[in-house]
This record gives C-alpha cells, structure tokens and sequence, in this order.
C-alpha cells in the first residue's frame, strides 16, 4: 500500500474565523435524515441548501482495504432505479461541514457546497445522467452515513469515509479515492500532547461517534479520558476549543481543515498512526453502481487536467502540500 506523503504538514488554508465559522456551520447539522417519499424526492437541489434529509464472509484484514469491483460502463438494475424514478437525479449523502471537503464558505454569495467530495459527487452525477447539477445533496452526520445507504435515503455517500472489513459486512465500497490516517489534533501551546502515545495519559479526548478515530481508541488510548463523542468531527473542534477536552482524534486530513479553521491548534506527532483510504460508499448488493462509480473514479485519477489532480490542487494542496496523487486501485474482479 502506498505511503501518503504530506498528510502530516500544515499550511494556511485561508481566512475563516474559527470559533464563529465552528459554531455556525455546527448549528446548521442536518442531524434527522427525511423519509425519500418512494422513488420521487420533491426536496431536490442543484447546489443551494441542502434538502432536509445475508452479508458475505468478510475479508481478511489485508485485502479489503482498497479491493473492489472491476469497473465497467453499463448500466443495470440499480441505476436504472435510480434513472427511472420521479425526480431524475443522484442523491449523495455528504458533509457541509468539513472545510475543502464539503463545506459551505460563508464568504461566498449563495453559500454552495463545495469541496473535495463535492467534487467527485457531481463527477458521478454527470456520468450517470450527464449533468452534473442533476445531484441531491444531503448532509448525514457521521454516525448516521451507513444507515442512510441502507435505509435508502441516499445513493451513496461521499463523505471522507474510510474503508475497512467492518464496514464492508453493511455497505459497498468503491476503490479508494484518498490515502489518509488517524492523527491527533491539540492546541498549539499544550506542548504537553505530543501524539498518538502515552502523552494522552489521562487526557479527555474528543471523537466522532462511530468514526474509524472512535475504533482505533477503543484498541489503544493510552490511559486517556475516551467517553466523549459527537455525531460530527467539527462538534470536536468546538468541545476543542471551549476547552471541554484536551485534543481530538480524527482523519488527518480532516484535522488540516479544522487546523486551518483555527491557528490556535495543530496536528501532533510526525505523521498519522494508521493508513486508510476513503471510498464511495454504496447499498450492499448494488454491483452495477459499484463498477459504475469505479469507472468514474478511473478517468478520474487519468484526467490530469480537469479530474482528481485539478480537484486537490485546488481544495487541498494549500494544507496539505504537493499532491502525492491518488491511491493505486485495486480490483478483486
């Protein structure tokens, strides 16, 4: 597996103010998903606000972290569920709170999402109806993303979220589309944490409920404080900086973005504990959409002008530094 170079180095991301942006966008969470109404969706957006919204054996730990389906073009009966039903667009479950992922910048007129993820989304609309604009955004909080797919209040989710075997027994994964890993955030002058080690003795930490952070913890804490979680990584930040916990344990990447947020905190340690990828995450059983989304993610990492390269350098670069490019896909047939 690739090792993600860059993911541990912070730069400015720009001018947001950190309590007062944390704390809006914290109280904007859309934290009920609405019932879809059946196979129509009357609260469709393009971009504006987003719309109140028998498993197989499991792999071994080594090959279900980037394995998927082979990619392939054709259409079958899950998209043509999805073509045929009233209101004719992809509904994609996402963040609006996770800054260059998929955020709201309440500097802008008309305050649409945009980001990372919001930018593979649309990539997968247009393929499927040939417009990206034909997209239903909903915003799921983290400990909701699989219970959205499987209730079928969404298509899929693009939402930094990370594969692994547990996961891949209630959802489908597409390939990997990001190479992160677990990090700790703190503030600056708590010279005190220094990392994912015994420095967190005794610690209160911060994670969000049902986050791959959440795991890893469970595993190894080091003797730190570990009972409090929220349903959205952003919540953390704010429980940060009230001083209500003393760090946060959260995807790297993500950590850049609140880091950016907020110049008071910053990433500890040399680099992140674990490697992950982040996938597009897909109803159990929908095989055609999977092969679907990795034909999609192909051309998408082989478009150096306007595909994943164009998309980091402009959302991601500024925090996370040159691009190391996406990761290898891996097929298991």
């Amino acid at each position: 597996m690739r090792t993600r170079r860059g993911t541990a180095r912070l730069r400015g991301w720009g001018g947001v103010g950190a309590m007062g942006l944390a704390c809006a966008l914290t109280g904007s969470l859309v934290l009920a998903l609405p019932d879809r109404g059946g196979e129509g969706d009357g609260g469709a957006d393009r971009g504006g606000p987003v719309a109140t919204v028998a498993a197989p054996a499991r792999a071994e730990a080594d090959d279900c972290n980037d394995r998927s389906l082979s990619p392939s073009p054709k259409d079958g009966p899950t998209i043509d569920r999805i073509k045929n039903r009233e209101i004719k667009k992809l509904v994609v479950g996402v963040d609006q709170n996770s800054y260059r992922w998929g955020y709201r910048d309440p500097n802008k007129a008309g305050g649409e999402l945009e980001g990372f993820d919001i930018d593979l989304a649309r990539e997968i609309a247009e393929e499927i109806f040939g417009d990206r604009d034909a997209i239903v955004f909903r915003a799921i909080p983290t400990n909701q993303r699989i219970e959205a797919i499987q209730s079928g209040q969404v298509d899929m989710v693009v939402r930094t979220m990370t594969v692994n075997c547990e996961r891949l027994d209630d959802v489908d994964f597409s390939t990997g589309y990001f190479e992160t890993g677990q990090q700790v955030l703190a503030p600056k002058k708590r010279k005190d944490i220094t990392g994912y080690n015994s420095s967190l003795a005794g610690k209160k930490i911060c994670t969000a409920s049902g986050s791959i952070a959440e795991d890893e913890l469970k595993k190894k804490n080091f003797g730190a404080d570990i009972s409090t979680t929220v349903p959205n990584q952003l919540d953390c930040l704010v429980r940060l900086q009230l001083g209500e916990v003393d760090a946060v344990v959260t995807d790297s990447a993500l950590a850049a973005g609140q880091a950016a947020q907020d110049p008071t905190v910053e990433l500890k340690g040399e680099e992140p504990f674990t490697t992950e990828h982040y996938g597009v995450a897909m109803k159990k059983g929908s095989d055609d959409l999977v092969r679907r989304v990795n034909k999609v993610l192909d051309d998408y990492r082989k478009d150096t002008k306007n595909g994943w390269e164009k998309s980091y350098d402009k959302w991601l670069e500024g925090g996370l530094g040159k691009s190391p490019g996406p990761p290898d896909p891996e097929y298991r047939d």
